[in-house]
This record gives structure tokens, sequence and C-alpha cells, in this order.
């Protein structure tokens, strides 16, 4: 697998995911009507080293453990907590919610620390890797170091254009939003957010019954 190829397709993969739904992409219009364009890139900063990361542990041989049904569990029910943490914080802020920067961070913590946790606290996230991410691994590994290397930049670049595009559209339209609007956006995205809590920690919760 020559490294064009590699680089292609995952930019392709990575941007397949990265635009679907989730509580990464309502943090990130909730901060960017906040913060304006600079959030995207500082939430998906902290979403590449945390992926960074992952593709150093998995490749020094932790994709056998992460892929045990009790981990899931784990990751889902703490995963579950620190969203639902996060989202209730939200909520219990918006009454005092205004479009000035210097609002109170609807996150609770710095963006590119939010969006390290908010991944993480994701289940799916760690699926993703022990399965299809360890299986593109393997394959970018018979280019070497390299093919690794060009698989993890280009897996992030989409992340990068697809949060970045989010991010502009909102903050283009953030002069036609009255802080009442405002705290609207901002209360469904907790909700969302409060919403995948939930369900990631029934489906832990769910997983320990049924084993």
């Amino acid at each position: 697998m020559n490294l064009l190829l590699i680089a292609s397709t995952s930019f392709v993969l990575g941007f397949s995911g990265a635009m679907m739904p989730g509580p990464l992409l309502t943090l990130t219009i909730a901060e960017t009507v906040r913060r304006g364009p600079i959030a995207a890139p500082l939430l998906i900063l902290g979403h590449a080293i945390l992926e960074g990361v992952v593709v150093i542990v998995v490749f020094l041989g932790a994709a056998e453990v992460i892929q045990h049904p009790g981990v899931f569990s784990t990751v889902a029910i703490l995963g579950g907590l620190m969203m639902l943490w996060m989202g209730t914080g939200m909520l219990r802020g918006l009454s005092s919610l205004r479009l000035e920067l210097e609002s109170k961070n609807e996150a609770g913590m710095h963006p590119v620390i939010a969006g390290a946790v908010i991944s993480l606290a994701n289940p799916y996230f760690t699926i993703w890797w022990a399965t299809i991410g360890l299986s593109y691994l393997v394959v970018a590994h018979e280019a070497g170091l390299t093919g690794v290397i060009v698989f993890y930049l280009f897996h992030i670049l989409s992340d990068f254009v697809w949060y970045a595009f989010v991010s502009g559209t909102v903050a283009y339209g953030k002069r036609f939003l009255s802080d009442r609007g405002y705290r609207i956006m901002v209360g469904a995205c907790a909700l969302f957010i409060v919403g995948f809590g939930l369900f990631f920690g029934w489906r832990g919760i769910s997983n320990i019954l049924l084993s």
C-alpha cells in the first residue's frame, strides 16, 4: 500500500466518521458560538493528541485488551457519567449565558482538554480504534513507520477540515443570534450530550447484566 493511497483512503475514512453527529460536534457548536472559529482547532487539537496516544498504545499491543467486553462496559459507564457532568454543567449556566467571549466556559474546561475528554468519554471511540483503526494501522504499517504517520496525519486532517467548516459556519451566523437564541442553541447541545451520556451508561450497564 503506497503512501498516496494510505493518505487518500485515511482522509476519506476519517472524514466520513467526523461528519457523523456526536457529542464532539455539539460541543464544537456550543464553544464556537462563544469563542469563535478558534474553538474547532482547539477542540480537535485535544482530540488529535488523544488519537496520537491511542495510535502509540495500540501499536504497543493494547488492542487485545480494549476489545474485551468488560472494558467497553467500564468506558461506557465512566464516559456516560462524564457526559452527564458536562451536559448538566452547561444547563446550569444557561440563565447567565451571553454572546460575549468572556462568558463562562460551557464545557467547564479548556477546549483542548475538553476535546480529548469528550472523545475519550465516547465508548465508540475506543471500539472504533480497537476494530477499524487497528485494522487500518496494520495495513498502513506495511509501508513502515512512515505509513503509520501518514495514516495518522491524514486521519486527523479530515477532523480539522470538517470541524473547521462547522465552526466557521456557526461563527459566520453568530451576529444573527440573540442571547435567547444562543441559550436555546447551547441548551440543545447540552441536552444532546446528556442524552449521549444516558445512552452510553445504559449500554455499559446492559453489557454487564447480559454477561
